[in-house]
């Protein structure tokens, strides 16, 4: 058990013991999806989900992919700046409705849109089904922002974890000609990199929360079931060479986590690039703290910091 994390962070981990939840490593899917979906509601009772202006369920629709979205509105602007959000949980696990409360409070803190999209998941649809449908959510924002009621100039991407992977993946896929403009990205912990070779991912292997190396294993072995696909950028995008018209970026790591070193490399290889990049440690935190809204004092300032990164983007758009 570790003794060097905060001690809000250390409670979590002691009441997980407790309760004896498993990793879901030693879990099937169907048992895995089920134990995060269950935990999530049992969260969101104790800790209800913020107010927002709207909030409406639909897809994507045709042309592009028919991917479910749910749109949270926290205003009744006309040109609303907007997030396309992506949820974690390795490409296999989580839902939209385990990130509601996160999806609120982005929408609340951003004073944005927040379009959160439910991509589809491995096993039963492995790399790059997520990738596509990501793009596509994407692709669909930026082209019907007039009918979304959001401003075409002021579009960003954000996840977490994998999630962050896929909001890492689609800003590459725009630099390379993909026909959008993104005036923002924000990483929360990403997977940059599924094979691990960090210092964090052998130091906090295991003991450090939910996520250990053996978990991250476990999600790559569902979404990345063939070796030969772990080596494309769009998957492990510590492959990708592209960097320079990244849109401005924000990266935040947990001190205390197996991904740790790779958001760290990854904002540093974008900063080296020219890339207009912030970096926002939490000392004390381990992976999905951003979660960890009401429990973790730092979940409400890490939502705090995105917050001001991204009003700081609205801004200069505007300008």
């Amino acid at each position: 058990m570790p003794d060097d994390v905060h001690p809000q962070i250390q409670a979590i981990i002691d009441r997980s013991h407790e309760l004896g939840i498993p990793s879901v490593q030693h879990l099937d899917v169907k048992t895995a999806r089920e134990q995060v979906e269950k935990l999530a509601a049992i969260r969101r009772e104790n800790y209800p989900s913020p107010k927002v202006h709207e909030v409406e369920n639909t897809s994507t629709g045709p042309g592009y992919g028919h991917v479910p979205v749910r749109i949270y509105r926290a205003s009744e602007s006309e040109k609303a700046p907007a997030v396309v959000f992506f949820h974690g949980g390795g490409h296999v696990i989580c839902s939209l409705d385990t990130h509601d409360t996160i999806a609120r409070y982005l929408a609340r803190t951003a004073g944005c849109t927040v379009i959160s999209v439910d991509y589809r998941m491995a096993p039963e649809h492995p790399f790059p089904a997520a990738v596509e449908d990501s793009f596509d959510a994407v692709r669909w924002v930026a082209d019907h922002a007039t009918s979304l009621r959001v401003d075409a100039s002021r579009i960003g991407v954000c996840g977490d974890s994998a999630g962050a992977n896929l909001a890492t993946v689609v800003a590459l896929m725009a630099q390379e000609g993909g026909g959008i403009s993104l005036a923002a990205q924000v990483l929360v912990y990403p997977v940059i990199d599924y094979r691990g070779g960090t210092a964090s991912f052998e130091r906090y292997a295991n003991g450090y929360g939910s996520l250990e190396a053996k978990t991250i294993t476990w999600f790559m072995e569902q979404y990345l079931p063939d070796p030969s696909m772990r080596d494309d950028w769009r998957a492990c995008p510590a492959n990708a060479k592209l960097f320079a018209h990244l849109p401005a970026t924000l990266v935040i790591t947990a001190e205390y986590d197996v991904l740790r070193d790779e958001g760290v490399a990854y904002a540093e290889m974008m900063k080296a690039s020219g890339v207009d990049v912030q970096h926002a440690e939490f000392q004390g935190m381990t992976h999905g703290f951003f979660g960890f809204l009401g429990l973790v004092d730092a979940a409400t300032k890490a939502h705090e910091t995105v917050g001001g990164f991204l009003h700081q983007v609205w801004r200069e758009r505007v300008a």
